[in-house]
This record gives C-alpha cells, structure tokens and sequence, in this order.
C-alpha cells in the first residue's frame, strides 16, 4: 500500500522496502488512558507513540502483519482507529506484563480499557479492525486467511476517523516495529463477528 499520503501523529523514523514498513518506537511511547487512578487522580492521556495513518470516512477494513520484536513489557505493534486522544479503538500484539505475547485490545471513550486476549507463540501475526456504522471488531490471523475475533463493541465515532498503525514501546529503551501487507479496503462487510 503507497502511504505517501498517509500523516503522523508524534513522527519517527520509517522505512519502506517493498511492503514492508519498519517504524521506530522511541523509549517510554505508548497510547492509553489509564483505568487505574494515581492517588485518587486520573493521569493525564498517554499519546507519543508514533502513529501513521490516514483519513477514512464510512465503513472499511484494515489489515497488516505486525512484527513487533518483542524486549520489554508492552512492546507492540498496533493497529490504532482514532477519532481524538480519548476516543479510540487498539488492536495489538504485545509482550504481556505476564511473561507472554498476546493479542491485546484497547478501547478507549475517554478512560481506557486493556483486554488481553489468546497467548501466542508467533514472531508475527496478523491483526485486523473492521468497521460498521459505530460498530468495531478486533480479529487476529496466523496465517492472513482464517480470522479469528478478539472483541466486538460500539463506539460513537464521528464519520471520518484516522486509520493507520502505531509503533509503542511502554517500558523500554525503544525498539522497531515492522508491517507488511497493509491494506485498507472502503467497504462494509456484512458479519462483523466473523471478520467479512
């Protein structure tokens, strides 16, 4: 996919061989709104992490290969759906604070949530988020062909939304996330639970 046009939310380094996108996570980058109140007060929205993306409006599907080269705890690579800082969906596949990599989703409308799904064993997998109407879900895929579904919700999305990929390293000293195969398709698939 050309991402020529695509914008940055907090820039970084990339590089583009063939299909293949590689993006930097710089040290201590992350999105999340923590559930979890510090002495009584929430902290304010976590957003540094580099976020390629581009403007869709309607319904679509997007889909990529996430290598995230797992160091320290909730290094991933992220597919992000965002209409602003407190009002968006996260599909990842991230080293786990439980000593696993796991497909992770966060949904966030104003504080975020953090589910973990099923542990896996791969150095890459591939994630997809589908959208209908205000209607979201999450799918994982070994093999880029049989998707499996992670979480289904509703979120009160504007039309026009930023789609693209993230590159996070929560913890650590930083590190390179790659992506391959991303595709975006503008289209509305008709069983949301079983991703098509």
């Amino acid at each position: 996919m050309d991402i020529d046009s695509f914008k940055w939310l907090n820039k970084s380094e990339v590089s583009v061989a063939g299909d293949k996108i590689t993006i930097t996570a710089p040290p201590e980058t992350d999105y999340f709104n923590n559930p979890v109140p510090e002495n009584g007060e929430f902290e304010p929205p976590k957003k540094n992490a580099p976020f390629l993306y581009t403007d869709i409006e309607g319904d679509f599907v997007i889909r990529v290969k996430v290598k995230p080269n797992f160091e320290t705890n909730y290094d991933a690579g992220c597919i992000i759906v965002m209409q602003d800082e407190n009002l968006w969906i996260k599909a990842a596949y991230e080293k786990s604070d439980f000593n696993t990599t796991a497909v992770v989703s966060v949904v966030t409308n104003k504080i975020s949530d953090d589910a973990n799904g099923c542990n896996l064993t791969e150095e890459s997998i591939w994630l997809q988020i589908a959208r209908v109407g205000c209607n979201f879900a999450v799918h994982y895929s070994l093999d880029g062909e049989k998707f499996d579904m992670v979480r289904l919700c509703m979120l009160p999305m504007e039309d026009t939304v930023k789609v693209g990929i993230e590159a996070q390293c929560p913890t650590g000293q930083g590190g390179l996330r790659e992506f391959s195969g991303l595709s975006i398709e503008k289209r509305s698939i008709s069983n949301l639970r079983a991703g098509q």
